[in-house]
């Protein structure tokens, strides 16, 4: 039976504005970019309703408990209260209102030495906006997983890449070099700062979790919120939106810096972490090496290598096995345990057809079987220990409410999903590593998916108490309300007073305007490429009139003619990363068959190699002919 997680465990969510920077400017058409660094604020919005709705259980919790006893000065969890007048009004007040407005006085024991959220009103949870950051070049653990015997080469580029990205739009129209699929991967002079400060609040967040062992952890549970994401990028091949291995990188610092030998990565994203598989197969075989050296040769003494779980569940019909490539097929199926020193179990989601057919059937006697293998491979290399962590690559794009083109094989999971695995998650690692969970954001593409996979998950990373969390904070109707609320708005937020019969509404707007960028980083302009005008004149001759007005390109963008010139907006279909022991060369296309609409998408316009996508006229001055003319 699974024991959950201890309420006294502290949860951190880290932000990094710096994430921003990285942008597409090749054109101001983005109509066939998938991924864009902006749709964290969704998760945003998702993360501050389900802090808003566990002020309000805290508080409804502190109720009843004060119905039972009074013992001033005390707080579940760890939130450490001053026995005063706000404490005291604490303990006797009889509404939750009233109750998370005495809460909101409370002085909460943290560490100042970061930028952490004021009055967020939930024992042991902390937000944090991280201006950390690293040298790609400079640091171990990017050269760990991303650098070569002979000189970084892959890291070299990238920078190369990013800070000649303006010239070569203006010289060839693409900033990424021929054979990379050019809307899954792009780059700005910026996207390096953005990747560098990812890692930087990656690494930041192991820091302090792994903080425990030399005193107590300021978190033992954490969310990083970054992007670009990060599992389908190799050691040195960018591929589905990809650069560099957040993931990867944040194990090997554990490694290199705090010692830990054994770490579990648990991928939850829609498809296939193939970049973090190959970089963990490397690893692997690496320690397992080395420890068939040192036991044929016991006088030599050499460090330890790391050793690695890596589980993912997803689905084999998407990026990157869509079109039935078998390496990438059969790297997405693997399953091993132990031998050659490996560790790695793939799942393969599968459609179903009721919440009791994916509790009862689906979870219950297949996807459980992820964590069950993870623990599996611990009780091997030890059991329980200091030198364990525990990672999860956090997609979201496998949630129900996904679009129906990025999820066009109906392998998704329902939303209480990210709520209950998660706890799962958390209540193995309090057996195994000693609590200490670290969560980073990979995919996840429509508003709702990543609102309500945010909320669900930080409810697990968090869940104060069993029976807290409700299922229905996450149900269509209160995501709809929540969206309504937290629009962005020309004219500023909507009046308190609006949701003054749901105040967890407003509260949600609150804390969402903390997390939101400063207005330094969020108002920086970037270099755009000039498209060409979208202006056009007529040609002066009237028209045949047998030829109807709606069949010019102009005004038919989304004919039958169209659709089929436009490229397919997904994943990359190459990665020399691909299988665990071989690599292919990027240089084929993405799937043709691949296709993504959302709502903020106008038309498919196919992107050229070598030159710059061009709008469609939208605007056509219409220039009669002369008086004179016959």
């Amino acid at each position: 039976m699974i024991s959950h997680p201890s309420a006294t465990r502290n949860t951190t969510v880290y932000l990094q504005d710096a994430c921003l920077l990285h942008r597409y400017i090749r054109s101001r058409d983005t109509s066939g970019v998938v991924e864009r660094p902006q749709r964290v604020r969704a998760v945003k919005v998702g993360l501050a309703a389900a802090l808003a709705r566990l002020e309000g259980a805290t508080a409804r919790q502190l109720g009843h408990e004060n119905a039972s006893r009074s013992e001033p000065g005390r707080l579940s969890g760890n939130a450490v209260v001053e026995a005063k007048a706000g404490a005291s009004s604490l303990l006797s007040a009889s509404e939750p209102d009233d109750l998370a407005s005495a809460l909101g006085r409370l002085n909460l024991a943290k560490d100042d030495t970061s930028a952490i959220a004021p009055g967020i009103r939930v024992p042991g949870v902390n937000i944090v906006k991280s201006t950390a950051t690293v040298d790609i070049l400079d640091h171990a653990a990017v050269k760990y997983i991303h650098g070569d015997i002979e000189g970084d080469v892959y890291l070299e580029n990238i920078k190369e890449w990013a800070r000649t990205s303006k010239e070569k739009i203006v010289e060839t129209g693409r900033e990424i070099p021929e054979g990379y699929p050019p809307l899954d991967l792009y780059l700005c002079p910026e996207s390096v700062d953005a990747m560098q400060g990812a890692i930087g609040a990656v690494c930041e967040a192991v820091d302090d979790v792994l903080s425990g062992s030399t005193g107590d952890p300021r978190s033992d549970h954490a969310f990083v919120a970054v992007r670009p994401p990060g599992h389908h990028c190799g050691e040195d091949t960018p591929a589905g939106f990809c650069f560099v291995n957040n993931v990867a990188i944040g194990a090997a610092h554990a490694h290199l810096k705090h010692g830990i030998n054994r770490i579990v990565i648990l991928d939850i994203d829609l498809h296939h972490g193939n970049g973090t598989q190959s970089i963990v197969w490397q690893i692997n075989e690496e320690s397992y090496r080395q420890a068939l050296e040192s036991e044929q040769a016991p006088g030599t003494s050499q460090n330890a290598g790391p050793r690695i779980y890596y589980g993912s569940l997803h689905d084999v019909l998407s990026f990157p096995c869509e079109d039935g490539k078998p390496e990438l097929v059969q790297a997405a199926s693997v399953s091993i345990h132990g031998s050659h020193g490996q560790h790695i179990e793939n799942i393969h989601l599968q459609a179903y057809e009721s919440d009791q057919h994916f509790w009862g059937t689906l979870y219950s006697s297949k996807y459980r079987r992820l964590l069950s293998k993870a623990e599996e491979f611990l009780n091997n290399t030890g059991g329980p220990g200091d030198d364990v962590i525990y990672f999860i690559s956090c997609g979201f794009d496998a949630c129900e409410h996904e679009y129906e083109s990025m999820s066009r094989h109906g392998r998704k999971v329902p939303t209480s999903f990210y709520h209950r695995f998660t706890r799962e998650i958390c209540a193995s690692a309090e057996r195994y590593a000693r609590g200490r969970v670290i969560s980073v954001l990979e995919g996840g593409y429509s508003d709702r998916a990543l609102e309500s996979g945010a909320m669900a998950h930080l409810c697990g990373l968090v869940d104060p108490s069993a029976g807290a969390i409700d299922e229905d904070w996450w149900s269509v109707d209160n995501l709809v309300k929540l969206e309504k609320a937290t629009k962005p708005r020309k004219g500023g937020r909507q009046s308190i007073s609006t949701f003054a019969s749901e105040p967890w509404l407003s509260r949600a707007s609150e804390i969402l305007a903390f997390m939101e960028p400063t207005s330094s980083s969020s108002s920086k302009k970037a270099w755009m490429h000039p498209s060409s005008s979208s202006r056009s004149l007529r040609d002066r001759k009237k028209p045949d009139s047998s030829v109807s007005s709606t069949t010019s390109p102009a005004a038919s963008p989304r004919g039958k003619s169209a659709a089929k010139k436009a490229p397919k907006a997904s994943r990359p279909l190459s990665d020399k990363e691909s299988s665990p022991t071989t690599g292919s060369a990027p240089d084929q296309s993405w799937s043709s068959s691949s296709s993504v609409s959302e709502g903020d998408v106008k038309q498919e316009v196919k992107v050229e190699d070598g030159a710059p996508s061009k709008k469609l006229p939208k605007v056509i001055l219409r220039v009669r002919p002369p008086a004179d003319a016959p």
